[in-house]
């Protein structure tokens, strides 16, 4: 799997796609069905009808990556989003679950502590973080 850190957030487009989309359609879909910069380097999964195809559209900082995978038998177990919805937001560990076949309505989460990075938060790390490296 790749790095992605704890920053980086996974939309799961909710109904269907079509699968013959390359990188331009699917940029468009982040940009304009899931209202989301697909440059952001945050991840964007797209299915088919059936759920038995997947893809991952990401930027890693220097290009546009496709990831795409083909069930031979059975469906992803595909989260429903809520009315009138376009988009769901998945874990890191959810996405493993969705792509290692785990139904995620069939499993539930267990309460623990995990810190939510507001955008506030981040532009102030990327800031000291830019102040730091001027210093050294």
């Amino acid at each position: 799997m790749f790095g992605w850190g704890p920053a980086t957030r996974i939309y799961l487009a909710a109904g269907a796609t079509d699968m013959r989309k390359g990188f331009e359609g699917l940029y468009g879909l982040a940009r304009d069905r899931l209202a989301a910069e697909p440059l952001s380097g945050h991840v964007f999964v797209f299915s088919n009808a059936r759920r038995n195809r997947l893809k991952l559209l990401f930027w890693d900082g220097s290009g546009l990556w496709i990831c795409s995978k083909r069930l031979e038998k059975g469906c992803f177990g595909w989260p429903e989003a809520e009315a009138g919805q376009t988009r769901v937001a998945l874990s890191h560990e959810e996405l493993a679950l969705l792509v290692g076949g785990i139904d995620l309505v069939a499993t539930r989460k267990r309460r623990w502590f995990r810190k939510a990075v507001t955008n506030d938060e981040k532009a102030s790390k990327s800031l000291v973080s830019l102040t730091e490296s001027s210093y050294s």
